[in-house]
């Protein structure tokens, strides 16, 4: 057993922060009961005509999407402010390194502590997602594709927050000001994310649906699948923007001739993507992460050869 008790730098990050790690810990435990009970409270209304536990669930997983998009600004903030910058800026990390410590051991475990409770916690948080995603799959604006869904049911969010730490980490020593590095790191993740977001789409093929062109026609997509583009064909199979038609001869479903219009397309992800998109964007962004964590340590072996 002695040799899974914490020693050294370890055992003094998580003596250091205890407080925080019981916060975060409690934090999940409860955002767990909660759904929990509200999943309770919706099955028993099922088929009466109280539907109070279903709205209210609605209510609480619309505060629960947005909530996990900035899950991991709350990670880099803390790793690059209180955790790096905070003893950078006070000196207090000068402690550490006279008790035979080294600066990558000093800055590992603390990337140690940080990391593992992190994935603990965005793991759960993830089944807690799931366990109140489960009675709304089927409802109005809670699809797969949703942004607060998607982050919040796959792998995608513990990636994230792993990015957010090791940026965190390199941030914090660039600053070296706790104020600045929480700022800085919440704008840097933020703005990261965003892009590999915009990105996400374009991650695998897309598939194709064709019909001809035809008055009042809409696409007949599989109602789970989230539509990426559409507009219409030529004869050539040439796309041309959904407006071409309207643009000369102002009704929608009549196309001057020279434009040779044949038909209509739809370019979508269906469901059967969920999966392979999880893993592929979480392998991306692993990747920026270890760079970014790469990196924080190149900096502090510049400072502290």
């Amino acid at each position: 057993m002695s040799t899974l008790t914490l020693k050294g730098p370890t055992w003094v990050t998580v003596r250091q922060y205890r407080r925080t790690l019981w916060l975060a810990g409690a934090g999940v435990l409860l955002s767990l009961v909660s759904i929990l009970w509200l999943r309770y409270w919706d099955a028993r209304t099922v088929g009466t005509d109280d539907r109070t536990g279903h709205a209210v669930l609605r209510i609480a997983m619309d505060w629960a999407s947005g909530a996990v998009i900035v899950v991991p600004l709350l990670v880099g903030a803390f790793v690059a402010g209180p955790m790096i910058a905070r003893e950078l800026e006070s000196g207090t990390y000068k402690v550490a390194l006279t008790q035979s410590v080294s600066p990558a051991r000093w800055l590992g475990s603390k990337l140690l502590v940080a990391g593992a409770v992190t994935v603990a916690c965005t793991l759960v948080l993830i089944g807690t997602y799931r366990l109140g995603w489960a009675n709304l799959t089927d409802t109005w604006g809670f699809p797969w594709h949703q942004p607060g869904t998607y982050t919040g049911t796959g792998p995608v969010l513990v990636a994230q927050s792993l990015l957010a730490l090791a940026l965190g980490a390199l941030i914090g020593q660039l600053t070296r000001r706790t104020v600045t590095a929480m700022a800085l790191t919440g704008l840097v993740t933020g703005l990261v994310l965003l892009l590999v977001a915009q990105l996400r789409w374009s991650l695998m093929p897309v598939k194709t649906l064709t019909r001809p062109l035809q008055p009042g026609l809409t696409a007949a997509l599989p109602p789970t699948s989230r539509e990426t583009g559409s507009g219409l064909l030529t004869a050539s199979g040439e796309r041309l923007p959904s407006t071409a038609c309207w643009e000369r001869t102002q009704q929608w479903d009549i196309c001057p001739a020279d434009l040779k219009v044949t038909g209509q397309y739809w370019d979508y992800h269906p469901a059967s993507h969920y999966w392979p998109l999880q893993l592929i964007e979480t392998g991306v962004v692993l990747a920026l992460a270890a760079l970014a964590a790469f990196a924080a340590f190149r900096v502090l072996r510049a400072r502290h050869p």
